[in-house]
C-alpha cells in the first residue's frame, strides 16, 4: 500500500509539472485555431506572444526602419507598439516624427507626384497619387498599353501583366467617372497592382493568378490590332479600340482582386499595398489583407513587416497547434487519474488504519482480568 501510494504521488507531481509547462501553449493555440479566420485576431495574438518573449523586438525594428530610410514603416511600428502598450523611448519617437515630417515635405510630396504622374511608378502615397492621376486621365494607361503593346508587336520582351492591367483599367476609368467614383477602388487597385508589378513587389504567385486572369480579360488579337495604332496623341481614337478589346464579362475575378488591393491601399497606405502583394500568393491571401488593413488601418505595415504571410493565415501547421492541445488534455487526464488513484489510496489506507485500531480495541477488551465465579456470586448475594 505504502509503494502504491508512492507511485500515485510521483505520477501526480509529474502530471501536475508537465500541465503548467503545456497550458500556456495549449491556451495560445487554441486561441489562434478560433482566428485562424479573423486576421486581426490572429495577428493581435501572434505579435502578443512574439512580445511577450522579446520586449525590444519592435524598438529593433523601428531603428532598422529608420536606418532603411522608411518612415512609413518607421511611423506604423509606433502605431503598433502604442496599441500593444509597449513603451518606447522619448528618443525614438522624436526621430521617427522628424523622419515622417521630412518625408511629407511639400517639396518631396510634389516630386513624387510628379515623378508618378510621368512614369507611372510610385511607392508612397504622393506617387500613387500621381499614377492614379495619369490613369484617371487616361494618359498612364494608355503609355502602358502602347509601351507592352510595341514590345509585343515587335517580338520583344513583354509584360502582359502590366499590359492586361492597362487595358482593363481603360475600361474600368470609365465606369469610374460614370458611377461618379463607386469603382475608384478598383480603379486605384489596378494602378496599385501595375506599380507593384513595376517595382517587383508582386509575389510570383500572385502575379501568375493575375496575368492568367488579364489575358482572359483581355482579347489578344484586338489588343494587338487597337497597339498598333494606338498614340498618345490620339488618345481618343486608341481609348475606343482598347475598350473593345477588353472582355469586361470576364473581369469579375479580377475586379474584385483589385477592389481589395484599393481597400488596402485606403486604409494601410501604397506601400501597405505593395507589402500585402509581396506576401500574398492568391486573391484569398488579398482578401485576407484588406481586412486586415481594414481593421488596423496604419498598423497594417508593421504587423505585416513582423509576421510576413502568418499575418494573413496560420502558416504553421493546425497539428503543432493541435498536438499542444491534445498533449495538455492527456496530462489534465494524468493528473485527474493519479488524484484519484492517490485519494483511493489514502482512503484505503485511512479505512485499515481504522480497523486495526478497532481490532486492538476488541483484543485489549478480551485480555482484561475476569472476577472469580465465586466472588461473584458472594457480590451479588451481598
Amino acid at each position: 500500500m505504502r509503494l502504491q501510494l508512492g507511485v500515485a504521488k510521483f505520477c501526480l507531481a509529474i502530471s501536475a509539472v508537465a500541465l503548467v509547462a503545456a497550458w500556456p501553449h495549449a491556451r495560445y493555440s487554441a486561441a489562434v485555431m478560433v482566428a485562424q479566420n479573423d486576421p486581426a485576431k490572429l495577428s493581435d495574438l501572434q505579435i502578443a506572444e512574439r512580445l511577450r518573449r522579446d520586449q525590444g523586438m519592435i524598438a529593433r525594428q523601428i531603428e532598422a526602419a529608420l536606418a532603411a530610410g522608411d518612415a512609413d514603416l518607421a511611423r506604423s511600428l509606433v502605431e503598433l507598439a502604442a496599441a500593444h502598450q509597449v513603451a518606447l523611448s522619448d528618443e525614438l519617437t522624436r526621430r521617427v516624427d522628424s523622419a515622417v515630417a521630412a518625408d511629407r515635405a511639400p517639396a518631396q510630396v510634389a516630386t513624387r507626384f510628379a515623378t508618378g504622374l510621368v512614369t507611372g511608378q510610385a511607392d508612397d502615397l504622393a506617387g500613387l497619387s500621381g499614377t492614379i492621376t495619369g490613369d484617371l486621365f487616361v494618359f498612364g494607361d494608355i503609355r502602358d498599353v502602347i509601351r507592352e503593346g510595341k514590345h509585343l508587336a515587335t517580338g520583344e520582351e513583354a509584360d502582359h501583366l502590366v499590359l492586361g492591367l492597362a487595358a482593363a483599367g481603360i475600361a474600368v476609368t470609365a465606369a469610374t467617372y460614370v458611377s461618379v467614383g463607386a469603382a475608384a477602388p478598383a480603379r486605384a487597385g489596378l494602378t496599385l497592382v501595375k506599380d507593384a508589378r513595376k517595382v517587383g513587389r508582386i509575389s510570383e504567385g500572385l502575379a501568375k493568378w493575375a496575368g492568367r486572369s488579364a489575358r482572359e480579360v483581355v482579347d489578344a488579337p484586338a489588343l494587338q490590332r487597337a497597339v498598333a495604332d494606338a498614340s498618345l496623341l490620339r488618345p481618343a481614337q486608341t481609348l475606343d479600340a482598347v475598350k473593345a478589346a477588353v472582355r469586361t464579362e470576364k473581369a469579375g475575378g479580377l475586379m474584385r482582386f483589385a477592389k481589395d488591393v484599393g481597400k488596402i491601399g485606403d486604409k494601410a497606405g501604397t506601400r501597405g499595398a505593395f507589402d500585402a502583394l509581396k506576401v500574398a500568393e492568391n486573391p484569398k491571401d488579398v482578401a485576407r489583407a484588406a481586412k486586415l488593413a481594414e481593421a488596423k488601418g496604419g498598423q497594417t505595415r508593421a504587423i505585416i513587416k513582423l509576421l510576413g504571410r502568418g499575418a494573413l493565415l496560420l502558416t504553421t501547421g493546425a497539428w503543432n497547434f493541435a498536438s499542444w492541445i491534445f498533449s495538455a488534455l492527456l496530462m489534465l487526464i494524468g493528473f485527474v487519474i493519479s488524484l484519484k488513484s492517490g485519494t483511493e489510496r489514502l482512503t484505503q489506507r485511512w479505512l485499515d488504519r481504522r480497523k486495526r485500531k478497532a481490532a486492538k480495541r476488541a483484543l485489549a477488551a478480551t485480555k482484561q482480568p475476569q472476577p472469580p465465579i465465586g466472588a461473584a456470586s458472594a457480590v451479588a448475594q451481598a
